[in-house]
């Protein structure tokens, strides 16, 4: 399998004014750094699913001051399930050959070198690539940070899937049929599925990333759902 062309990132929205700035500047800071390190153009295009809150108002203002510098797009629409979200942004990018696509959240923050990693190991072969996730230590008190940490093991070979940190080759995407309309488990369910036609996968913590700990998530069944089981109050 041949390096990736380009570089997408993919990012739902339902109202998320408050969290969406750091989060799509630490996607920025991706971009950039591998801009510089791999020589590949990248964007980021955020989906906003039945916003009514400021979040089009954050992106639009960053569109402005990124415009010479950084690819950022926006799509918006009633979408209703996070997987018709997710499906709808990919759909607006450039169908285009050589194309890698990351899939993350607008409560989370990816390291700077997020989109070098992925974009080495697509280099040498891997078609999906399985990052963590982890709760950010400030929502968190100190023994809910240590309740999680004891029950989740961060290494290479983990078990975990999470929408707010995969990455595909669009080959591998539409060859699996892309992202379901379903309200919860929809990287999951495409996981399973590009697996099942033989693409080359590794799970690996090197693309580590902080995501909110609140336990009102926008998905029924996302993360902060699993921290309300985890860590009930």
């Amino acid at each position: 399998m041949p390096a990736p062309e380009h570089l997408a990132v993919v990012i739902p929205a339902r109202n998320e004014e408050q969290l969406l700035p750091e989060s799509l500047a630490s996607v920025g800071a991706a971009m950039r750094a591998a801009g510089e390190q791999c020589g590949i153009g990248a964007s980021v295009t955020v989906v906003l699913d039945s916003c009514t809150d400021g979040s089009a108002d954050v992106v639009a203002g960053l569109q402005s001051r990124w415009a010479s510098e950084l690819d950022l797009r926006m799509v918006a629409g009633s979408f209703g399930l996070v997987g018709a979200a997710r499906a709808a942004g990919i759909a607006a990018l450039p169908q285009r050959s050589g194309l890698w696509i990351s899939s993350t959240d607008a409560d989370t923050v990816v390291r700077p070198d997020w989109l070098i990693r992925q974009y080495r190991l697509a280099a040498v072969g891997y078609g999906l690539v399985l990052g963590t996730v982890v709760p950010a230590a400030a929502d968190l008190s100190a023994a809910e940070l240590a309740e999680w940490q004891g029950q989740h093991v961060l290494a290479e070979g983990h078990p975990y899937i999470h929408g707010a940190n995969l990455g595909f080759s669009l080959t591998a995407y539409l060859r699996a049929g892309g992202f379901s309309a379903l309200a919860a488990h929809e990287d999951v369910d495409l996981v399973a599925r590009i697996k099942d036609t033989g693409t080359p996968w590794i799970a690996t913590d090197q693309t580590r990333v902080v995501t909110s700990g609140r336990r009102d998530g926008r998905a029924p069944d996302g993360f902060s759902r699993f921290l309300r089981q985890l860590l009930p109050r």
